[in-house]
């Protein structure tokens, strides 16, 4: 499966659902070799639900979104071989990152192709009709929320077409839209998909009513929109579907992120790997596994319980510190390396970048840890680990900041804080305005370390010029469009501000 820009996007066959070709510099002349096109494709009600597969396919490259949305924040440290490993990633670190780096330009790549594969079955909706379409077409319009809200959050506006793909041509005469227009355009697509989804997933990682509206929530609570954003996300805490896992029954929290702990009742919306597949680092995008995990991994490991990686995405002292002592969630969290090697005299391990800006903490983001598993090779690529991308902790904690700060409930969210803070091992806590806020603030960044959310959430709540060493008020808080891009348009768009 390899994925374009969006100029590429348009001139490859939209028939290559589940997969596209590699790039070469004479894409325009590849001869397809099948005979089916986007115009014959939709025949059968199977036809669809291929094409829907290939839409959730390309979640599976968003590992990229959530290891940057790290690293570019207070939590974490590039890490990696040395401070030129990964770039790209070593620029967004030192927030010296230019239109001309290829880790961002494969964020704006992979969700554009998320964004086409969902729009194809969106405007073929009318060339056929069975029992399970309008289910099909809810679940392809979230999903295109889903990469749209991706993207703005990264890029700021972009280039939008409700009724379909983009041709080839049309980044010629297709604008940026403004920020508002995109959330507006991800706003339609989810109040349409809530009219059709089921409220319990037909399998697991599928989209349901509950997801759509708590990613409903999350759109509106970017936008400082409180009352609806607390609707939404209300809702799904009162739809009885989910509760923090390790509070019911014989769960254990500490459980949480590993592999029993997958699509369980935590789990709003979960994106899904497998290790049955190998993949290469000629197209890491392929692989069915989480790539971010063996990223992750403590470089040279030998010991029990993980596999080795590459050293990667770093939780900082400053986070792990950031922890009260009796949390139980830092040691969950985050790994201290020479406390296990301690505590297992069989670890070796070694130590990479070593850059004091960029590099080695002493910490491992025990979340997405490669564990010991059956994978295929090459195994650093192809870990099973699920992602997280909603957990119901986050829902909650969404709510509560749009209860509090929206002036409409302090004492709810107060309780949805006391249960983050309780199944932690803390005790209840009783404040109010701005010192909830500020609770709020602090148990989304305790809670979620690891996950990709924090730069997002010190940006949305104008935080990160004073938390994000390097980090420009006016530019920082986006990223650019790559330059190809900006060529492609000839003019067209405009390049974000001090990117140029």
């Amino acid at each position: 499966m390899k994925i374009f820009n969006l100029k590429q996007v348009v001139l490859i066959s939209a028939i290559a659902c589940a997969s596209f070709y590699s790039c070469t510099t004479d894409y325009a002349d590849i001869e397809p070799p099948f005979q089916v096109n986007s115009d014959s494709f939709f025949e059968s009600e199977q036809d669809f639900r291929n094409a829907l597969v290939g839409a959730y396919d390309i979640l599976q490259s968003t590992y990229v979104n959530v290891i940057l949305g790290e690293i570019a924040s207070d939590n974490a440290n590039a890490g990696g071989e040395s401070a030129t490993d990964v770039i790209g990633w070593q620029q967004v670190d030192r927030m010296n990152h230019t239109p001309i780096n290829d880790n961002l330009r494969d964020i704006w790549n992979f969700n554009f192709a998320g964004v086409s594969r969902s729009s194809f079955i969106i405007e073929n909706e009318d060339k056929i009709d069975f029992p399970s379409k309008d289910v099909i077409l809810a679940e392809a319009r979230f999903l295109r929320a889903y990469f749209n809200f991706e993207l703005v959050k990264w890029f700021g506006g972009i280039p939008i077409k409700p009724e379909g793909r983009f041709e080839l041509g049309e980044e010629l005469t297709i604008p940026r839209s403004s920020v508002e227009e995109v959330y507006a355009y991800i706003e339609s697509d989810l109040e349409i998909a809530l009219e059709s989804l089921n409220p319990t997933p037909s399998e697991p990682g599928r989209v349901t009513l509950y997801s759509a509206k708590a990613l409903l929530g999350k759109v509106l609570l970017f936008q400082d929109k409180f009352g609806p954003a607390a609707e939404e996300l209300n809702d799904v805490i009162g739809s009885g579907q989910y509760h923090l896992y390790g509070t019911v029954g014989d769960e254990d929290f500490a459980n949480l992120f590993e592999f029993v702990g997958e699509n369980s009742a935590e789990a709003v919306f979960e994106i899904q790997y497998t290790g049955v597949q190998g993949a290469g680092f000629d197209c890491l995008q392929c692989s069915e596994g989480n790539v971010m995990v063996g990223f992750s991994g403590i470089r040279g490991y030998q010991g029990p319980v993980f596999e080795s990686g590459f050293g990667f995405n770093l939780p900082t002292s400053q986070v792990y510190n950031a922890f009260e002592s009796a949390d139980l969630r830092r040691d969950l969290s985050i790994l201290d390396i020479e406390a296990w090697a301690s505590a297992n005299p069989s670890v070796d391990f070694t130590i990479g970048n070593q850059d004091p800006q960029t590099g080695h903490t002493g910490y491992f983001n025990r979340k997405y840890l490669p564990r010991i598993n059956n994978n295929q090779p090459d195994v650093n690529l192809t870990h099973p680990n699920n992602y997280r991308a909603i957990r119901f902790a986050d829902v909650l904690l969404m709510a509560a900041e749009a209860l509090n700060r929206g002036g409409i409930n302090d004492q709810l969210a107060l309780e949805y804080v006391n249960q983050i803070r309780n199944r932690a091992g803390l005790p209840d806590i009783d404040v109010s305005g701005n010192q909830l806020t500020n609770e709020i603030f602090r148990q989304r960044r305790l809670e979620l370390i690891g996950e990709g959310h924090r730069f997002f959430d010190l940006v949305r709540t104008g935080q990160a010029a004073t938390a994000i060493e390097g980090f420009t008020a006016g530019k920082n808080e986006v990223f650019p469009i790559p330059l190809e891009e900006i060529q492609f348009s000839q003019g067209l768009w405009d390049q974000n501000p001090g990117y140029n």
